[in-house]
């Protein structure tokens, strides 16, 4: 089994913020490919499936985005995963808005929610699939900034993206990074 991470900050509050890209993005797979409604578990939401062949698990924490490890740790425990079977979605600071990258480890990048998870279950090696958010404009404030909602402009460039990463899942999940880029890519 894989686990199928989005970050994000739970309640209304931050729904739609440039925080909450993670669980965006395990919104369009579960309703793709058919997983179960969540439930909560694991201190988040948890459903379960299948992409293809492969059985899933899905989750977005609700212990907010600094603390991501606590849920995520659990159900690593749980059902006994090495960090490779973990896949986490999350924004980042460092791509601009609309970019997408995955890959295998790495550093948090200042990210908290991934600094919480490395440190919980011991190892950096999970797959990151990385959501473009950009920087903040001017002097504004980076907590503000990826707490606010995307402008018009942003979500023009976002939107195409996050539709078409749950077609890139199949190829993710075989550990085919390279291959899951092209689809994106290339759709």
């Amino acid at each position: 089994m894989n686990l199928l991470v989005g970050l994000g900050n739970p309640g209304d509050r931050y729904q739609g913020s440039r925080h909450n890209l993670g669980f965006a993005a395990i919104e369009l797979i579960v309703r793709e490919f058919g997983l179960s409604a969540g439930t909560p578990r694991f201190k988040g939401i948890f459903g379960d499936g299948r992409v293809g062949s492969q059985k899933v698990g899905w989750l977005t924490p609700e212990t907010f985005m600094n603390l991501s490890g606590e849920s995520v740790g659990a159900a690593v425990r749980f059902f006994k995963l090495e960090p490779e079977q973990v896949v986490v979605f999350h924004d980042d600071l460092d791509l601009v808005s609309g970019r997408v990258r995955m890959k295998k480890g790495g550093g948090n990048g200042g990210h908290n929610g991934l600094k919480s998870i490395q440190q919980i279950i011991g190892s950096p090696d999970f797959i990151r699939v990385r959501l473009g958010i950009g920087r903040p404009p001017g002097r504004m404030d980076t907590t503000n900034f990826v707490l606010s909602r995307f402008n018009k402009e942003e979500l023009e460039l976002i939107t195409p993206r996050l539709e078409a990463l749950p077609k890139t899942l199949p190829a993710l999940l075989e550990g085919d990074l390279p291959g899951a880029m092209n689809l994106l890519l290339n759709p």
